[in-house]
């Protein structure tokens, strides 16, 4: 430690008084005068006494001045007072007791610089102990505050993302809702095309009719009854009423026919949408796959092959439409990724606990490495702007409302195999569905 060092940490210069205390200074001037001196003192540079002992019988002569040091420059004097007769023996007292009274005041400093030292140590070292915790509660708050903000952001960011995400599953759900508007118009379409055109050829044919009648009406009182027979038939002949009363059966046949085929369609619209039903109902899940299938039948028909293994199944309560939502976009995933010949397996069994749907396809099957991800908002494997990535997990989130589970596997014989599994209702509102007859 240097010299600089050391004075910048013990402070100021100490004074004498500060250095030597009375119990220091005064038991070695007492011993003085026990040793025969007449007065001993210790006095400033100015000559004022600090501390002094002085016989009973007087000081005597001054027989020896000796300066004290400090830090090497003279602070004091001692001084010894004596009989003359006695120098010989108290000059060198006075060198002994000059002696004693700088190693006492040597030790003293030392022990007050390394009292200082120590205590400026401690400070410091308390300071920075203090500067450092201050510095860290500081620190601690920030990330506390920053902490606080992260949390209250990731909580915002997750809330928005949730709107999103149910705003996107809402979307998905009514551009469902418009694909199947748009499939059940055209089939409705079809039928109701042919019964106009039929009431068209109806109306020609109800006014050849009349026009027939007209003529009877108008001949039968001028023309004898062999002549009027004549023009009748030529009359007859020329509206050509023989192919119109053959052709008026049929007509009818058809666009009745056609009038009970729109009927099937909105009756099976009605009951998929279940718009009349508030609330849970019992629902048939073998009739709620019919009803997607006639729902969706503008799509399977003439190009895909469904085969049905549907065992009856008890009944489920729940939302009428979460069962619709489920097969609907599981079918349409069916159909859109099994190519050009899709065959989609429908089947159902029931274990006595929990009811089992599988929807599988001969498509080219889900890869492993993408069975965690399938069920996921946005993903998709169709090339962009070919799909929303959201059908199946509208699917996830109807089978969570219906407290099943979903999986997907390999099918027989290759394709995708979407495996439902559904609690059957409680065992007191437990009955067997009618069987589904198969196509």
């Amino acid at each position: 430690m240097s010299a600089q060092t050391l004075e910048f940490v013990v402070g100021a210069e100490k004074n004498l008084r500060e250095l030597l205390l009375d119990s220091d200074v005064l038991p070695l001037l007492k011993g003085a005068l026990q040793a025969g001196a007449g007065g001993a003192r210790v006095v400033d540079e100015e000559g004022e006494e600090l501390w002094g002992e002085t016989d009973g019988g007087g000081r005597g002569e001054l027989l020896a001045r000796l300066p004290l040091y400090l830090e090497g420059e003279p602070v004091a004097r001692l001084e010894l007072f004596g009989s003359p007769a006695e120098r010989d023996r108290l000059v060198p007292l006075a060198s002994l007791l000059g002696v004693a009274l700088d190693t006492v005041l040597r030790n003293n400093l030392k022990r007050v610089l390394t009292t200082e030292i120590h205590t400026s140590v401690v400070n410091s070292s308390h300071e920075e102990l203090m500067r450092i915790n201050s510095e860290l509660a500081a620190g601690e708050a920030r990330y506390r505050e920053l902490a606080e903000n992260l949390e209250l952001r990731v909580k915002e960011r997750s809330a928005e993302l949730k709107r999103a995400q149910a705003l996107m599953l809402q979307q998905e759900k009514m551009a469902a809702v418009g694909q199947l508007a748009a499939g059940v118009a055209h089939e409705i379409n079809n039928p109701l095309g042919f019964i106009t055109s039929n009431l068209h050829t109806l109306q020609k044919y109800a006014a050849r009719c009349c026009a027939m009648l007209q003529f009877y009406r108008e001949h039968v009182r001028v023309d004898p009854p062999a002549r009027l027979v004549e023009n009748a038939e030529l009359k007859w002949r020329e509206l050509k009423l023989p192919q119109v009363l053959s052709d008026i059966g049929d007509l009818m046949a058809e666009s009745l026919a056609g009038a009970e085929r729109v009927s099937r369609i909105v009756a099976d619209l009605k009951g998929f949408s279940h718009v009349d039903e508030a609330g849970e109902v019992e629902v048939d899940l073998n009739q709620e796959l019919e009803r997607t299938l006639g729902v969706l039948s503008h799509q399977i028909s003439g190009r895909a092959e469904v085969v049905k293994e549907l065992q009856p199944l008890p009944p489920v309560n729940c939302q009428g439409q979460l069962p619709g939502q489920i097969f609907l976009n599981l079918i349409q995933n069916a159909l859109t990724h099994a190519g050009a010949a899709p065959r989609i397996t429908l089947s159902s069994c029931f274990d006595g606990e929990r009811i089992r749907i599988g929807i599988a396809d001969n498509g080219p099957g889900v890869p492993a490495g993408l069975r965690g991800q399938i069920f996921e908002p946005f993903f998709t494997t169709l090339p962009v702007g070919s799909g929303t990535g959201m059908g199946l997990a509208v699917v996830w989130e109807a089978v969570l409302k219906l407290k099943g589970t979903i999986a997907v596997a390999d099918a027989p014989g290759g394709g995708a195999d979407f495996i439902i599994t559904i609690p059957a209702a409680k065992e007191g509102d437990r009955h067997l569905a009618e069987p589904v007859p198969k196509e």
